[in-house]
């Protein structure tokens, strides 16, 4: 996998070890040989982890590939895989429409773009059971969106002499499941902006963080008002939530 060109500007990295490729892919959870499940693969790049999921059968290998180049070199190595390939920006795509009985998504996704692909995760967690991309450990407002609504399992870490061109960073492969969680208990467009409101300013307080979106809540104070965001798990942003809703002018 020499070509790398065609990905650069768009922040991609090459996953060049092949063993590290298929650890990746066997890891995924599948169907059945009788009853296989789709996966989708997020920038299929040149084949790299398509060609251990086209081994597998049970699963149904579909691709997202928004680079033509790729997508040429995927049709000419990987001939069977061309009807499931589409051609486009995986943000845009109507994951509804095309997969209405749910799909698993895997992939090595450019790190500038990887924040947006787990929102869409996200907004479409009803159809989402499985997500198994290489990600961070890092705990931020995505951190506790996803652990509201998935189980996150830390797979395994991934050097970065294994990419090409190297990422700065190490990468962790991760493996998130859709846990039993249908309703947070809290207003759910607001559980999403208190989150995002406390990491907003993450070297201040809470109370600051929240003030300077919803204002002064007429001078009431909650206890986690002196704590910082990276402090409070998904249950305490959920009772923050509620009090926020009830305390808002």
């Amino acid at each position: 996998m020499t070509e790398v060109r065609a990905k650069k500007a768009l922040g991609q990295h090459f996953l060049t070890d092949l063993n590290i490729a298929r650890k990746i892919c066997d890891s995924l959870s599948g169907g059945t040989s009788s009853a296989p499940c789709p996966v989708l693969e997020v920038g299929c790049g040149m084949g790299v982890l398509t060609q251990f999921l086209l081994r597998r059968d049970d699963v149904v290998t579909w691709g997202a590939e928004i680079d033509s180049e790729s997508v040429a070199y995927l049709h000419a190595h990987y001939p069977e895989f061309a009807p499931r390939l589409i051609e486009g920006d995986f943000l845009r795509m109507n994951l509804r429409e095309r997969f209405p009985e749910g799909l698993r998504i895997i992939g090595n996704f450019p790190y500038n773009i990887s924040s947006q692909i787990f929102f869409k995760v996200l907004e479409n967690r009803d159809l989402v059971p499985e997500c198994e991309p290489p990600g961070s450990k890092e705990y931020g407002i995505l951190s506790v969106l996803l652990q509201a609504w998935y189980d996150i399992e830390y797979l395994f870490t991934v050097n970065e002499t294994v990419f090409n061109p190297p990422p700065k960073v190490k990468s962790a492969v991760i493996r998130l499941r859709r846990n039993a969680t249908e309703r947070l208990g809290c207003d759910e467009p607001l559980f999403v902006k208190v989150v995002k409101a406390s990491f907003g300013q993450r070297r201040k307080m809470i109370r600051n963080s929240l003030k300077s979106v919803f204002g002064d809540f007429g001078g009431a104070e909650h206890p986690f008002f002196t704590q910082r965001a990276e402090q409070l798990s998904v249950t305490d942003f959920v009772e923050l939530t509620n009090w926020v809703a009830a305390h808002r002018q």
